[in-house]
């Protein structure tokens, strides 16, 4: 919007410099003034972008003023009153909606008739100037239903697409969350008959040991060491089947590669600082997925570029680092939505913090999550 803003701007600006040298030398203080109040309305046009009825207002005031900048002087019409009134209607069609602009394009017609009428013109020049206006506030609506129809199908293009990337988002996460009830299912399994077995496996080895002979405790108690062990791995191998399936960085990188193409987003990775070896746990892998994803999903809304890069970084093996970077320029009033308030509790309830870090240039969501001494060893 700013850089048509400054095209209609470009465009006055070498149409007034124009007439401004035409009729320089005849210009009272009346004309004078109206130049000056039509500058200041082109100016403030921009600041009422979404309040289409001040718009109307003001492209219609700039219209009135026609009449007093270019009123007749010694009987000579000025040719770039047609193409600053031509400028108005264009710049109305294009900003406002259809009522609106057959407001502006009819007090500007009006205007243009009184103009017109005052002139010394003949009537071919009188049919001329009306055929020109005809065909310029017909093109121009031509025009303006041209535009909206692209925009109505771009808005729907735009709500298909996010439907889609909606549809397959939750279709992951089905089959993620199908995978993970049948690993819960056969972690139960497992942890119900074989650790059971086990359990009792053992108490039977201590009872059989206490009363076997002196030359047999050995044996037995190798027995019960294996028995101890391979209950050990059972329960090792419960845990894992109750974690999320995503574990590890290269599981978090997969899985914002998938978002990185359903999104259309250009995402750079730097991986440094031992971030492959850290041990993240199931559960730490799936909320740095998510709070990465929470992140691309602000940029994807909120930011005008669809580019951002990641950094994972394990320093000293203790913490691990992630940032997310979109280099553009972002509202200095900015407030902490449901989205990054939501990544920040899922982050501390698996040992994390969140820092959000903005200026002019850079939004920066910076996630940490200690690696020692977290979680637990149920069974």
């Amino acid at each position: 919007m700013k850089k048509t803003y400054f095209i209609w701007l470009s465009i006055h600006c070498v149409v007034w410099t124009l007439a401004y040298w035409d009729f320089a030398a005849n210009l009272n203080a009346g004309q004078l003034t109206g130049v000056a109040a039509f500058f200041v309305l082109l100016f403030i046009v921009p600041l009422f972008i979404e309040k289409l009825l001040i718009q109307t207002l003001l492209f219609c005031a700039q219209a009135l003023l026609t009449i007093l900048i270019f009123y007749p002087i010694n009987n000579e019409l000025s040719p770039y009153a047609i193409l600053v009134q031509s400028l108005i209607i264009a710049e109305a069609v294009f900003y406002l909606s259809r009522t609106k602009s057959f407001i502006v394009i009819a007090v500007q017609l009006a205007s243009a008739a009184f103009i017109l009428m005052i002139s010394p013109l003949t009537t071919s020049q009188l049919f001329w100037c009306a055929l020109y206006y005809l065909l310029l506030v017909v093109a121009l609506l031509y025009h303006q239903v041209i535009l909206n129809k692209e925009k109505e199908a771009r808005l729907s293009n735009e709500a298909l697409f996010e439907e889609y990337r909606n549809m397959k988002r939750q279709l992951l996460v089905e089959e993620q969350q199908a995978r993970q009830d049948e690993r819960m299912l056969i972690g139960h399994e497992i942890h119900d008959s074989v650790g059971h077995k086990l359990t009792a496996l053992l108490f039977q080895f201590e009872a059989f040991r206490l009363t076997a002979a002196e030359k047999d405790k050995e044996t037995v108690g190798k027995l019960k060491d294996l028995a101890e062990q391979s209950l050990e791995e059972t329960r090792q191998a419960v845990r894992s089947f109750k974690q999320r399936e995503v574990g590890g960085l290269q599981g978090v990188i997969q899985l914002i590669r998938k978002l990185e193409i359903e999104s259309f987003m250009k995402i750079n990775f730097t991986v440094k600082h031992g971030a492959f070896a850290a041990p993240l746990t199931g559960e730490q892998s799936f909320a740095i997925y998510r709070a990465v994803q929470e992140a691309l999903t602000n940029i994807m809304k909120h930011s005008s570029t669809r580019e951002a890069q990641v950094i994972f970084e394990s320093p000293g093996g203790s913490i691990f680092r992630f940032e997310v970077i979109n280099a553009a320029t972002h509202d200095r009033y900015f407030q902490e939505g449901y989205g990054l308030k939501a990544m920040r509790e899922r982050l501390e309830k698996v040992g994390g913090t969140l820092e959000i870090d903005f200026d002019a240039n850079r939004f920066l969501v910076r996630g940490t999550i200690r690696l020692e001494d977290w979680g637990g060893s149920n069974d």
